[in-house]
């Protein structure tokens, strides 16, 4: 555990998963709620999905690959982030809704597919401590860069990854839904060199 002046960060842990998935349809701007609203059975809640999703182990999206930010034993806040693989040798994504975001994976980086605070406790440091860390865990694991997709529309979430250093690697128009917070513009992908990471130029054969 890591400890702040105001919060505590720790690893995700089962029981952590509704909160996991209540922080993650807040992060994802309406994206999970549509994926997981595929999954739903007999009009399961999406977030009952979600948290069934993050309970699970072995698998990316799992609260294995999760961090917390608590303050008095409450979670406010939380991360998810995995290694992208390589592009998957089935092609392209059929969906034409989330073909956009696998358009734009950026495999060897540490993907970070939620970050989220809750409201009331936003500009406090909270989500800069988490991406602090998942820094650190990406430079454990080796892994040169930091990536994430965020949307064109959510400017507030742009100038924040903005001001943290990433910078926009790519960009793909969105496909609009119901299910998504935002109807037009691109989602785009930014990342952001992880120091100490990088691969050293093989001596020269004179």
């Amino acid at each position: 555990m890591n400890r702040n002046d105001n919060f505590d960060i720790r690893r995700g842990q089962p029981a952590d998963a509704a909160d996991i998935a209540r922080l993650f349809l807040i992060s994802s701007d309406g994206l999970a709620a549509y994926i997981w609203a595929q999954h739903a059975q007999n009009g399961e809640p999406v977030e009952e999905v979600g948290a069934a999703r993050y309970a699970r182990s072995g698998t990316a999206f799992s609260y294995e690959n999760c961090l917390l930010a608590t303050r008095d034993g409450a979670t406010v806040g939380m991360i998810h982030a995995f290694e992208m693989p390589e592009p998957d040798a089935a092609g392209p994504e059929p969906d034409p809704v989330l073909a956009p975001y696998a358009a734009l994976e950026d495999p060897s980086s540490l993907y970070i597919s939620g970050l989220a605070v809750l409201p009331g406790l936003r500009g406090q440091g909270v989500g800069g401590a988490l991406l602090d860390r998942i820094e650190a865990l990406a430079q454990t694991q080796g892994l040169p860069r930091l990536s994430l997709i965020c949307f064109e529309r959510n400017v507030q979430a742009r100038d924040f990854y903005l001001r943290r250093g990433f910078t926009e690697t790519d960009r793909r128009p969105l496909v609009p839904h119901p299910s998504l917070r935002y109807t037009d513009g691109d989602a785009l992908l930014m990342v952001r060199r992880v120091p100490g990471t990088e691969v050293a130029a093989p001596p020269r054969a004179d």
